[in-house]
């Protein structure tokens, strides 16, 4: 029976599981917290890591592995191997202004023209998530930095890079070689620098770097980039000290995902699939067969781990409302959904617009949250959780409606995602977006996927052209729609008022 292995390296945790390769059944799993914050030493992720791992009962007997990780963050290496600075995480924001000025300086001088040509160029308008956006802050605020770097990678990347055995020669068996990184084509598409469609190489990988925009942002081209891989090609072998120790040949390592892509293979979408996830940010996916270039930013035009597409719609806002509602309210999880299924749909009138963190669809990285229709009747806490809930639901419907106007086939909504397990997310759902809710059994879908994509390299090393592994992801309930347009109106007659 091989085992593989699946790592999420997420903006909180690093979530393990290991997996029988054959039948993807969880043998056991492991998990540890990363510190809070917009940025962070990439140090922190490999500490959680080796914990995590030890949480689950040590990786010796795996024969593959594969890492997930939060798209965009930027790691900037030196010569040496070591980190520049602290890592920007996706969901910092400091570098919106650049993502303005790029989008004006492609378009020479106009951001309509601007923000088409970087969604022709790459599936994207940037905003400040996007690595190339980082790499022009960087520029800009921190030059003797911004000097330093000679290799620039995501945070799946480096921690794929070290269990490799790669890193700083006083830190790593392998010493600092950077030419060892290797990525993957869902990963690298949300780089702002990497266009998904371009024609491929010769092992048959669509998709190429995009030098001139990289030159573009940071004044410079001749940082090393990760060498793309194909889904289930192999990037080498861990290093024994951290994986496969037990295993014949070692453990296989993956070329990892993005963590939609894998959340995406860990559920198996396929086209016409849409998946909702209500995590730290909040997420509707669709696989499709080619990218959108969506010149209005509503849409990510990414690639997944299969060799499809991957559109989404992102919002920076979504569990963290619910967080936050807490917070206010003085509530536990199964209080809060208590509180907003007491109150009606629309909650009388009482919206939350939740930019409480600024947001990332529609891009407005400087917006406040907003609650509006305040009155007596409205002031309890029954409407307040209601509001909050819905809040955070309508955003990422406006999000389904995009994806629509780019003729992105819906037959299927998953909601996923720790949040997705509440009686009033799911209840709301229902209504809000107006379509049939599956909700699949929990799990930890990206670590998931990441595994799943060991399997597939592993079956592929014994046989090439071998396909990914039938895993499939149970659905527990599926709930009936239950329209209530009233929701969704109210909602949009105020999201701008900000």
């Amino acid at each position: 029976m091989p085992l593989v292995a699946g790592v999420d390296t997420s903006t909180q945790s690093c979530k393990i599981v290991v997996r029988d390769a054959d039948t993807g059944a969880l043998v056991r799993s492991g998990s540890a917290k990363h510190p809070d914050g917009t940025e962070i030493h990439p140090d922190r992720w490999w500490d959680a890591f080796h914990e995590a791992a030890r949480d689950a009962g040590g990786l010796d007997d795996v024969a593959a592995i594969a890492v997930g990780g939060q798209q965009h963050g930027l790691v900037a290496l030196d010569a040496e191997g070591r980190v520049v600075r602290e890592a920007l995480l996706w969901n910092d924001t400091r570098s919106a202004p650049a993502a303005e000025d790029l989008i004006t300086e492609l378009g020479d001088g106009d951001r309509a023209t601007g923000a088409q040509r970087w969604a022709d160029a790459t599936g994207s308008v940037l905003v400040a998530s996007l690595t190339i956006t980082k790499l022009r802050w960087l520029r800009d605020a921190e030059p003797e930095n911004a000097a330093r770097v000679a290799a620039v990678a995501l945070p799946h990347d480096w921690l794929s890079w070290r269990i490799a055995g790669y890193g700083p020669a006083d830190d790593s068996p392998l010493g600092p070689d950077l030419g060892a990184l290797f990525t993957d084509r869902s990963d690298a598409s949300g780089t702002g620098y990497y266009d998904a469609e371009a024609p491929g190489d010769d092992d048959g990988i669509t998709g190429a770097y995009r030098r001139d925009l990289l030159r573009l942002a940071f004044d410079r081209d001749d940082v090393a980039l990760p060498r793309i891989l194909a889904p289930s090609a192999s990037g080498g072998i861990a290093h024994p000290s951290v994986a496969g120790a037990d295993v014949d040949g070692g453990a296989l390592l993956g070329p990892g995902t993005g963590d939609n892509a894998g959340a995406a293979l860990g559920l198996g979408m396929q086209p016409g699939d849409i998946a909702i996830s209500l995590g730290t940010s909040g997420v509707v996916s669709a696989v499709a067969p080619q990218r959108t270039a969506d010149g209005s930013g509503a849409i990510n035009g990414f690639a997944d781990a299969t060799g499809n597409a991957l559109m989404l719609a992102v919002t920076l806002n979504a569990a963290r409302v619910l967080d936050a509602a807490r917070s206010v309210l003085d509530a536990g999880f199964d209080e809060l959904s208590d509180l907003a299924l007491a109150a009606p749909a629309g909650a009388d009138g009482l919206v939350l617009v939740p930019y409480l963190e600024g947001e990332r669809t529609p891009n407005r990285p400087d917006a406040t949250g907003t609650l509006h229709g305040i009155r007596l009747a409205t002031s309890t806490r029954e409407h307040l959780a209601r509001a909050y809930v819905e809040g955070m639901l309508c955003g990422l419907a406006d999000g389904l409606d995009a994806l629509r106007a780019q003729d992105v086939p819906v037959e299927r909504v998953l909601l996923i995602g720790g949040a997705a397990q509440s009686p009033a997310v799911q209840t709301v759902a229902t209504q809000v977006f107006g379509l049939p809710i599956s909700i699949p059994e929990p799990g930890e879908y990206v670590a998931d996927g990441a595994a799943r994509q060991a399997a597939w390299v592993l079956a592929a090393a014994a046989s090439p052209g071998a396909q990914s592994p039938a895993w499939s992801a149970a659905v527990a309930t599926t709930l009936e729609a239950d329209p209530r347009p009233a929701v969704r109106a109210q909602y949009a007659a105020v999201r701008d008022l900000v």
